[in-house]
């Protein structure tokens, strides 16, 4: 199957692509594009009761679910623990493959040097690094080399929130309900393991009734859900992303060509 599109959202954990970039991904998928999900790690720590082994194949259901939800093609899912993510060669390796696969002509990835969950910087950094070699056949030559460097953005996340700029927002008003019903899928960490760290879990909801579920998403998660005030437009709700200073070279404005939102 052709598609006019092809991106790759790398994250640290399962749930954070779709908590930070969820919206723009159903909007992309709804036109056609081809949106592909990649954790390196597989989100084992994330929990105050469940140990690591039971945890990692929930989280893997909640993503594959998630995943429906938002329209998302492929959900990759490296077998590192949660909180252990180091940017050696070996995960570099399995990033730059995986682009190579997905033929990806955009990359979407954290922010690499500010403060913050260490897995997500290291994410970050991975992306980084591997940009550089996407079209270097000699580098991973089982895996054939893209014609040309993928375009990369910077999504944002807790630790960015005072460095990232909005230099691509997308109106994810269409598409907030999906990424709501995406993020309430890993009910591991929106219903049990974030509230009981952050001390909420009292008002956490039944599951099955959706009024619920929804409000307290935005309750509690309103940076990225609602149009933070540095975003223009004018939307309830946004996303943004930030032009990386590696990959292909771009522009706000091709992007948003590029995109067709």
């Amino acid at each position: 199957m052709s598609y006019p599109l092809k991106v790759l959202v790398v994250e640290a954990h399962p749930d954070e692509a779709e908590m930070y970039a969820g919206g723009t991904m159903r909007r992309l998928a709804d036109r056609g594009v081809a949106v592909k999900f990649m954790s390196l790690t597989n989100g084992d720590a994330g929990h105050y009761q469940m140990d690591r082994e039971p945890l990692k194949r929930r989280r893997a259901r909640e993503a594959y679910t998630a995943a429906r939800h938002l329209g998302v093609l492929d959900y990759e899912i490296l077998d590192n623990h949660d909180g252990e993510l180091m940017p050696d060669l070996a995960v570099r390796t399995a990033v730059i493959s995986s682009i190579r696969r997905w033929q990806a002509d955009v990359v979407i990835t954290f922010h690499d040097e500010c403060p913050g969950h260490l897995d997500n910087r290291a994410a970050g950094r991975i992306v980084r690094e591997a940009s550089g070699f996407c079209t270097n056949g000699n580098i991973c030559p089982e895996v054939p080399p893209l014609a040309q460097a993928p375009i990369c953005l910077k999504m944002i996340d807790y630790g960015s929130l005072d460095v990232h700029q909005h230099d691509v927002v997308i109106d994810v008003g269409p598409s907030i309900d999906a990424k709501l019903k995406a993020c309430a899928a890993h009910a591991t960490q929106f219903y049990e393991f974030a509230p009981f760290e952050r001390g909420f879990i009292d008002e956490a909801p039944t599951i099955g009734n959706w009024a619920a579920e929804r409000a307290f998403i935005l309750k509690y998660w309103p940076e990225f859900m609602y149009a933070l005030p540095a975003m223009s437009g004018g939307h309830q709700f946004a996303e943004s992303f930030q032009l990386a200073d590696y990959g292909r070279k771009t522009s706000v404005e091709d992007v948003l060509k590029l995109f067709a939102l």
